[in-house]
Order: C-alpha cells, then sequence, then structure tokens
C-alpha cells in the first residue's frame, strides 16, 4: 500500500499555495490602466527606437475583436496618428488584462488532459484485454482521480473569464460579427455549460464505475466485475471519441470563432493521450524507488517508452498534415491561424516540433533505450513541456496576442496545478492497493517478458 506521507502533503499543498499567491499577484498587476499603457509603450518605444505600430491580423486577438465596432468608427472620425496611438494602447490594455486568465486557463487544460488521456489509455488496456499492463491499472486509476475536479475547473474557468477568452461570450462582440452569428446556435453559454457537464458526467461516470469493478474484482470468486469493466470500457471509447472532439472544438478552438479545422479534435486526442502516457511511465517509476510496484519490470517500462514514442510520431503526422494542407490551400480564413503564431510565436510553435518530435525520435528510437529510466524520464519531462507549449500555442494567440511570455502568470499556474494534481493522485494512490491481484491476466503482467 502506497502511504501519502505529510511531507509529500506539505510539498503539493505548498506548491498550490505558491502557485495561487503568484497568480493573484500577477492577476492584480495586470489591470493596468489605459493611461498606465500608453507610459508602458511609450518607455518601450523609447527603449526600441521607434514607435510601437499596432499590426492588424486577420486572426484578431480578443483585445481587437472585443471592439470590432467601436474601433471602426473611431478609426473612420480619426485617421490621425493619435488616434490610432489610443487604439493600439487600448488593444494592449485588453491583452494585458487577459494574460493572466489564458495563463491560468492553459495550465488548467494541460493537466486535465494529462488524467483524460490516461483515461482513454485505460479503457483502451480493459477493452483490448490487455495482459501486459495490469501491474500498471493502479497507477492509471490514480492519475484518472484527478479528472472531474481538474475537468470542473476548467469548465468554471472558461465561463468566469467570459470574453477574456472566449470572444464569442461578448454580445457586442456578437453584434457585429456575421460569421460568429451564423454559429450562435453552437456557440452560446447555456450549450457551453450542457454540454461541458456531459463530457465530464459521462468520463468521471465511467472513471468511478471501472475504478469499483477494478477494486471489486480483487475480492471476487469469478471474473464478474472484469467482463462489467470490459464492456464498459468499450462503451466508453465510443462516447470518448465523440466527446474528445467536441471538447476539443469547445474549450479550445473557440477561442479563435473565426477558424476551423477538421482534424483539429485528432490533433487534441494524440496531445492528451502522449502526455497520460507518459506520466504513467514517470509516476511508475517514482513508484518504483520508492520500492512499490515489485512486479514492474524493464519490459512494461519497455512498453511505455514505445507507446511515447509512436504517439509522439502520430502526433507529428496530425501537426504537419494540419499545417501543410491549410498552408498550401492558402484560403485567408483558415491560414491566418499559422500566420499568427508563425508571426508571433515562432519560437514556440517550432520549438514544440522540436520538443515533441525530435527530441522522443532521438531518445526512444532505439529499442535498448526504451529500458533505462534514466532515458524515459528525460524524454518524458521534455515532452510534457512540449505539449504544455502546444496547449499555450493553442490559446495565448487568441487572448494575449503579440503580449505573450513565459513569466509569473504562467509559473504560478503552472504551480498551482501541478500541486492540486500531485495531491489528489497521491490520495488516490495510497486508497487501494497498488496491484490489482483479481484482474485474470496479472499473472500475464507479472510474467512478462520479452
Amino acid at each position: 500500500m502506497y502511504i501519502f506521507t505529510n511531507r509529500l502533503k506539505l510539498i503539493a499543498l505548498s506548491l498550490v499555495f505558491l502557485g495561487a499567491l503568484g497568480w493573484g499577484y500577477s492577476y492584480v498587476n495586470s489591470k493596468k490602466s489605459l493611461e498606465e499603457i500608453k507610459v508602458m509603450l511609450a518607455e518601450e518605444d523609447s527603449h526600441h527606437g521607434e514607435a510601437v505600430i499596432a499590426t492588424e491580423h486577420s486572426s484578431d486577438n480578443h483585445a481587437e475583436s472585443t471592439d470590432h465596432a467601436s474601433m471602426d468608427s473611431h478609426s473612420a472620425e480619426h485617421g490621425t496618428e493619435d488616434a490610432h496611438a489610443d487604439e493600439h494602447a487600448e488593444h494592449v490594455m485588453h491583452q494585458t488584462h487577459n494574460r493572466p486568465y489564458a495563463a491560468l486557463y492553459v495550465a488548467a487544460f494541460f493537466f486535465m488532459m494529462i488524467s483524460l488521456g490516461t483515461l482513454a489509455f485505460y479503457a483502451v488496456q480493459y477493452a483490448a484485454q490487455a495482459g501486459w499492463s495490469v501491474v500498471l491499472h493502479r497507477v492509471m486509476e490514480a492519475i484518472t482521480a484527478y479528472l472531474l475536479p481538474g475537468s470542473l475547473i476548467v469548465l468554471a474557468i472558461a465561463l468566469y473569464a467570459g470574453d477574456h477568452l472566449f470572444i464569442w461570450m461578448d454580445p457586442e462582440v456578437v453584434a457585429h460579427d456575421a460569421l460568429i452569428q451564423g454559429k450562435t446556435s453552437w456557440l452560446n453559454k447555456t450549450g457551453f455549460l450542457i454540454r461541458g457537464l456531459i463530457f465530464i458526467g459521462g468520463w468521471s461516470a465511467y472513471r468511478y464505475l471501472s475504478r469499483r469493478y477494478s477494486i471489486a474484482q480483487d475480492s471476487a470468486d469469478d471474473a464478474k466485475n472484469f467482463k462489467r469493466n470490459f464492456r464498459l470500457s468499450a462503451g466508453f471509447l465510443v462516447f470518448y471519441l465523440y466527446t474528445e472532439s467536441m471538447m476539443s472544438w469547445d474549450w479550445i478552438m473557440s477561442v479563435d470563432p473565426h477558424w476551423f479545422s477538421t482534424l483539429f479534435g485528432w490533433y487534441v486526442f494524440a496531445s492528451m493521450f502522449v502526455s497520460g502516457i507518459t506520466v504513467i511511465a514517470l509516476l511508475t517509476l517514482y513508484l518504483k524507488t520508492k520500492g512499490h510496484l515489485e512486479l514492474v519490470n524493464d519490459s512494461h517500462l519497455h512498453d511505455l517508452a514505445k507507446f511515447m514514442f509512436g504517439i509522439s510520431i502520430f502526433w507529428t503526422y496530425l501537426w504537419f498534415s494540419q499545417f501543410m494542407l491549410i498552408w498550401y490551400s492558402n484560403i485567408p480564413e483558415e491560414v491566418t491561424y499559422f500566420v499568427t503564431r508563425l508571426a508571433d510565436y515562432k519560437l514556440p510553435f517550432l520549438g514544440m516540433v522540436a520538443l515533441n518530435f525530435l527530441f522522443p525520435m532521438l531518445l526512444l528510437m532505439n529499442s535498448d533505450y526504451k529500458r533505462v529510466p534514466w532515458f524515459i524520464v528525460m524524454t518524458g519531462i521534455v515532452i510534457l513541456f512540449g505539449h504544455y507549449i502546444d496547449v499555450f500555442n493553442m490559446i495565448m494567440p487568441a487572448t494575449v496576442g503579440d503580449r505573450w511570455g513565459i513569466g509569473l502568470p504562467e509559473i504560478s499556474a503552472v504551480l498551482l496545478f501541478l500541486g492540486l494534481f500531485l495531491f489528489i493522485v497521491q490520495l488516490a494512490l495510497s486508497k487501494a492497493p497498488l496491484l490489482a491481484k483479481g484482474n485474470p491476466f496479472v499473472k500475464e503482467s507479472e510474467y512478462y517478458h520479452y
């Protein structure tokens, strides 16, 4: 039985406290007035030796969109440099106000998607009746314990932040945007909330029932609970494939309501799937160092690393397919998504490709390296950082424009949710034996070698 010590609780709660404190400070500090923004821009101009000129992109960020109607009339009446400077200062003010919300949302979604990706991988193991992974089931169950609170937090942040993240939640914007008006039957707060609760309810119901059947199987004389889990997992995967795509449209893609991609649901799936598998591997190695999971051997680690490598290649395939097809077709309303990111986010946009593709390929291509713990840990850390940057690239351009950075709002938000994630996962680990001894395939997993 894993013991969740007071020392570990203190570490996790300290991360939560420090993260909340840092994010709160950044939130208060972001509430700059228009005059303060003008002073800040003047200082930037003096540092760079030239005026900062506002650039309008076809994929306007949230700050630009929220003032769509007023800006048009303002520009028509006042075509002077001062008017443009005021306009730009107002854009920057909105971007600055949006940044703490966006940083919090990126971190919240990142840790939620780790848990959801793990749940999908867990369901696949049951539906496929995989024998090799039985000794890892309790690790997966612990990681998925974060899903219910984590997903509720994501939904709560989205609704509370409102038009700071989702411009279609601003009635003023919708009133002057014909394209968004055409999507209001889907993009409305009531539908957003109802769909979100359906997603969370279905995911959490499966996790609760599957965990209950798994633990009940430990003391059962037959395989009844295992068979229930098998049928439940097969049905859940159908539900998951639909709801994961719709969730990605609602919770991520709709921050850019003028843009869409038919590959987007699969793209987000690949990101969460490889992130979940990576955390399974890292947590397994941590427990091994603490003297737990004695039945886990290098063949289990090899298979986890193989999935990390394989899904990283799958993610790259989807990333390239989405990017190449949209870029080659050069349709303005589609290509603007990538124009914005290459103009203002070149380092994180191209950097994440190196982190999520080149590093896993170079470090895990060799079969022997997949059995070396420190190789897995090093690659896992790079993969997780790379997919955090991936989520960052999905959210930030539409909300903060070129006013992005990795600073106090982002770091403190990650610390907050990292602490909460570690607390919940370790608490779940301590609630049940680490070996699913009643699973019919436990012996196959115990003697798994190749």
